[in-house]
């Protein structure tokens, strides 16, 4: 049985509403081609074949996508964040030249900014399962997986999504990857981010993903020594493909 084709794309350090723009085009484009199908089959089923007529430039099938990216510094909140988890006026982000923006994924606030590994699939899981419980889970392997090959034991926190260090001793919880994500016919957007060389000052600003009292981290500061930002973007591939068991092509 042929492996799913996903198209991968780097773009590299990109601004996060361009970012953004740009999944919600891809998504789009697949619910309406999952759309044009469920509608023609249904005026199939009916007898109607004038309704079943082709549509001029609907693709046979939809395309997945798993992007990587970096932003420059942005603060997002998810749909169902609170804005007092926010700790720095509009004047202050201002003057220190970050961008914020409420978003439709779903998560608390959290921060993007360079040196930090942001994935986006825009995933078609009808392809795969129909389980938006086991997708998180397996991006969170995804992440554990590449964290292990630096020597770092990543782990799941029981009640929280995204990816942690020690989360079951307290006063060490500290996470390294947050997690936020939107469906749509089964489309997915939005993702995860790793903080790989991160500078964490940014967090001091946030109560992250709305959790009190608990850290975060990055793998530079685990390490004590900066990674290679492609390295770890290689491995994250990898990992990927063999998580979700797909085949990564930079080719459409």
């Amino acid at each position: 049985m042929d492996k799913q084709r996903v198209i991968y794309k780097d773009l590299g350090r990109v601004k996060y509403k361009d970012a953004w723009d740009y999944q919600e085009s891809l998504l789009q484009a697949n619910v309406k081609v999952k759309s044009f199908w469920m509608s023609r089959e249904r005026a199939l089923a009916k007898g109607n074949a004038v309704a079943a007529v082709i549509e001029e430039g609907i693709a046979a099938d939809t395309t997945s996508y798993f992007l990587l990216c970096e932003h420059p510094p942005v603060y997002t909140l998810g749909k169902s964040g609170h804005i007092e988890n926010m700790l720095i006026s509009e004047a202050e982000m201002q003057q220190k030249g970050i961008e914020f923006y409420k978003i439709n994924r779903g998560g608390d606030i959290t921060f993007h900014g360079p040196e930090q590994v942001v994935g986006y699939p825009i995933i078609d899981l009808e392809k795969l399962y129909t389980d938006i419980g086991r997708y998180l889970r397996e991006l969170e392997e995804v992440i554990i997986l590449t964290l292990a090959e630096y020597g770092i034991t990543g782990e799941r926190s029981k009640g929280e999504t995204g990816v942690w260090i020690e989360p079951g001793i307290a006063g060490k919880e500290r996470k390294i990857c947050a997690m936020g994500v939107r469906c749509s016919r089964w489309i997915t957007m939005h993702g995860f981010a790793l903080n790989v060389n991160t500078d964490l000052s940014y967090f001091d600003h946030i109560i992250p993903c709305g959790i009190v009292n608990k850290q975060v981290t990055s793998i530079e500061k685990e390490l004590q020594h900066k990674v290679d930002m492609q390295e770890v973007k290689e491995k994250l591939q990898r990992n990927f493909e063999n998580v979700f068991e797909v085949c990564l092509s930079t080719k459409y």
